[in-house]
């Protein structure tokens, strides 16, 4: 959002360098032009998100806003040493209104398919694959066009019911 507010500025910036001479000493202005032209890129695509997960079984970010309908893509880290077997993490969107506690009850006993339960999937609006430590994984999704609160969870067995679980608020 604050590239929005200084794009602006940037743009009345490169129009008054543009009008300069060459025997102007202030030529330096000049490669800010790629940068400016750069910018408005990632307005046009998803907005970046990255949150870290660990060891502690916690999230980085527990809090994302958004504009109903908004492209997101969500950037997992784990950050963690211990095995996968142990402390695996993901990043899964429930839907408005799921209950949290009874999806990672059910979740506990789906090890095959990520702790993802099959029966459960439709209250999923997005998810990560479960990640060992030191992996990375993303997805890319829509804000969902209803304002309101959405939980987002790590669905490994016990790791929501300890605390690692955030909402996206959708304006």
């Amino acid at each position: 959002m604050k590239l929005t507010n200084t794009l602006p500025l940037m743009l009345a910036a490169l129009v008054v360098a543009s009008g300069c001479s060459k025997s102007d000493s202030t030529s330096a202005p000049a490669p800010a032009a790629p940068a400016a032209q750069a910018t408005p890129a990632p307005a046009a695509g998803a907005r970046v998100v990255t949150i870290e997960a660990n060891d502690a079984m916690k999230f980085n970010v527990v809090r994302i806003e958004a504009a109903a309908g908004e492209e997101l893509k969500v950037v997992l880290k784990n950050m963690g040493t211990l095995p996968k077997e142990a402390m695996g993490h993901n990043w899964v969107l429930l839907n408005k209104g799921v209950d949290m506690m009874a999806f990672s009850t059910a979740a506990m006993a789906a090890k095959a398919t990520d702790y993802i339960p099959p029966a459960m999937a439709a209250q999923v609006l997005a998810h990560t694959k479960m990640l060992g430590p030191k992996q990375t994984d993303e997805v890319t999704f829509k804000a969902p066009k209803e304002p309101g609160e959405y939980t987002y969870i790590c669905s490994f067995p016990a790791h929501a019911m300890a605390g690692m679980r955030g909402v996206l608020v959708v304006k």
